[in-house]
């Protein structure tokens, strides 16, 4: 059979997920540090100091102190408002993993916030057998497998490794892996364990029995450096990060764990700027991918194209919605987009990737999300659907390597 027909079988195979309503509302769900009461709440308690500092405008010491704490409070309401609207910190934990990231006297703040069940930072060692307490649901196991890569400019890699339930008592078994980058710049692989809740996603699809059991890896695509947006590239005089990934962290994650170490049974995915690098590398590597999860999908380069240093035939290759439209396909791909409906762009842009695949006979289905945008909270919330979409073409008996 050639390409063209093994696409045309998935494709009647996977589709778009229909997915019990207690997993989609558990996933749509709002974490305490989202709730738009916080926001409000200061945003109230700001208008308060702003009415008793004109009340009491004569005192001096009251306007000064007033309008500090107005300014504080208002800047909170700031802050938690666009975390509402985007969904990145969602418990205490959260919050506390995120302030250790930063120096001194934020670091501190973070460290004592922090209720003593999270795992500490990976060490040196290339894998921290601890489980990631907290953050792992219930049965499973999450590694941190460290990878450095000075051959390829990575001087640090994290990767979180979540193991199913069942991993640890049933040696025999061996498992699909499903491979997640996070969005750029400032993200980490961290993120799609907590803005992501990819444990907890996990857990309630398989005991709604929708999926089974799988390892997902979320790969450490920051080079060392978060803040830059390095789109997962093969940067001139810079880190080689589609070589890392595709030739050193799936390699190690086979050696290491039992995996079902084919094509067939590996997904590549990922949100922003995660999915844009999970679109172009698993293009690049249908040898390799034959699932690609993207969620908030975008196919150029746009304002990151200056990290290829003007190299015209670098940006081509790396551009799929110019060369997606006349690729050769060695091997058939099924491809999942999701989106939100409150992001226009994206939508069309799914749909743009969607068509291109279609004409060149691979499967791609296109979720919508409705009423969200280009956030965390869309990509939380569609996770369960890539997570099953996958399940379905790693089950499908008529998907080869």
């Amino acid at each position: 059979m050639d390409g063209h027909g093994l696409a045309s079988v998935i494709h009647r195979a996977a589709t778009d997920p229909v997915l019990p309503g207690d997993v989609t509302a558990r996933a749509r769900d709002l974490g305490p540090l989202e709730s738009p009461l916080i926001w409000l709440g200061f945003g109230s308690a700001a208008v308060a100091v702003l009415a008793v500092v004109v009340a009491l405008w004569y005192r001096r010491r009251v306007r000064r102190w007033g309008f500090t704490a107005f300014g504080v409070l208002l800047l909170l309401a700031a802050v938690t408002a666009v975390n509402s609207y985007v969904g990145y910190v969602r418990t205490s934990d959260d919050l506390a993993r995120l302030l250790q990231r930063g120096p001194g006297v934020v670091n501190l703040a973070g460290r004592l916030l922090d209720d003593g069940k999270e795992a500490p930072e990976p060490s040196s060692a290339s894998v921290a057998s601890h489980p990631v307490a907290g953050k792992a649901a219930a049965g499973q196991r999450i590694d941190v497998v460290n990878l450095a890569d000075p051959a390829h400019g990575i001087p640090s890699g994290s990767n979180y490794v979540i193991l199913p339930p069942g991993y640890d008592t049933d040696p025999g078994r061996r498992y699909p892996v499903v491979y997640l980058i996070h969005g750029y710049p400032f993200g980490g692989p961290r993120d799609w364990l907590t803005s992501g809740d990819a444990p907890g996603a996990l857990l309630a699809l398989q005991q709604a029995n929708v999926i089974a059991p799988m390892i997902v890896v979320s790969v450490d695509m920051t080079a060392g450096n978060p803040s830059t947006d390095w789109e997962c590239l093969n940067v001139p005089g810079g880190p080689q990060l589609e070589s890392y990934l595709a030739g050193t962290v799936v390699p190690a994650i086979d050696q290491r764990y039992r995996t079902l170490a084919d094509r067939t049974h590996r997904a590549l995915g990922g949100m922003s700027g995660g999915g844009f690098g999970a679109l172009n590398i698993g293009l690049h590597h249908v040898d390799e991918f034959a699932t690609l999860l993207i969620a908030l999908p975008y196919d150029d380069l746009n304002d990151s194209v200056g990290i290829l240093d003007g190299n015209q035939a670098a940006v081509a290759a790396n551009t799929p919605r110019r060369y997606l439209p006349t690729m050769k396909f060695v091997a058939p791909i099924s491809v999942m987009l999701t989106v939100g409906t409150g992001a226009p762009t994206d939508v069309a842009t799914a749909r743009r990737i969607a068509d291109a695949l279609h004409a060149r006979g691979q499967e791609a289905v296109v979720h919508a999300e409705r009423g969200f945008n280009h956030t965390w909270h869309t990509a939380r919330a569609t996770l369960p659907y890539l997570l099953a979409f996958a399940d379905q073409v790693f089950r499908a008996p008529s998907a080869v390597s």
